[in-house]
């Protein structure tokens, strides 16, 4: 695993929940550091976190994790821009890396295990990308081989990765996470989360 970075996406203004959900309360701490606590026990060589709104609130959570925490400024173009500056930064950092998995911080349920099973999956497949599988779709967490690293810096606006994976679907392996349905957009998600935990 140690030529494996992990990238968490947390820069988000969480405008439909109303509220940032980086610092929603689970397990007794913020989401955002549960998710951070999850990519370091994965072991993986290198931990990024990109943040933008409401990064001064957040920062503070992430204090003495051993992580690189790194700055969105353009965070309102959408979750495009955030990969970029995550990936570009994380190369000068860790150049190198031979995959990335990315993470977004609304998904309460991602574990360090599924982690473990989309590193195994990449290992033993020879897949290059190795995506979650819920609610009919693949989606994040995703590893991708670094031959999809320049698609991955030239998404545009508010496309994530999901966009490549769609894109590439006969190259991409599915690794069962059901949970994966359930993030934090709206109240209503919360409100299921809630009953759930």
């Amino acid at each position: 695993m140690s030529r494996i970075g992990i990238l968490i996406l947390a820069a988000g203004a969480s405008t439909r929940l109303g509220q940032p959900k980086q610092l929603l309360s689970y397990q007794g701490k913020p989401l955002i550091r549960q998710m951070a606590e999850v990519a370091i026990a994965s072991e993986c060589q290198s931990v990024g976190v990109v943040l933008g709104a409401y990064a001064e609130a957040i920062e503070p959570h992430l204090s003495n994790l051993g992580i690189h925490i790194f700055y969105n400024e353009h965070w309102s173009t959408g979750m495009a821009g955030s990969i970029q500056c995550g990936l570009r930064e994380m190369l000068v950092r860790f150049s190198e890396l031979d995959a990335i998995v990315l993470m977004v911080c609304d998904q309460p349920f991602v574990s360090t295990h599924l982690i473990h099973q989309l590193i195994s999956g990449y290992q033993i497949s020879n897949y290059p990308i190795v995506a979650s599988k819920y609610a009919d779709t693949l989606g994040v967490p995703a590893l991708f081989h670094k031959t999809f690293f320049p698609a991955l810096l030239t998404l545009q606006g508010d496309v994530g990765a999901k966009s490549i994976i769609r894109q590439h679907h006969s190259c991409c392996l599915g690794i069962p996470f059901a949970e994966g349905a359930i993030d934090l957009d709206t109240h209503q998600h919360l409100e299921q989360w809630i009953l759930i935990k």
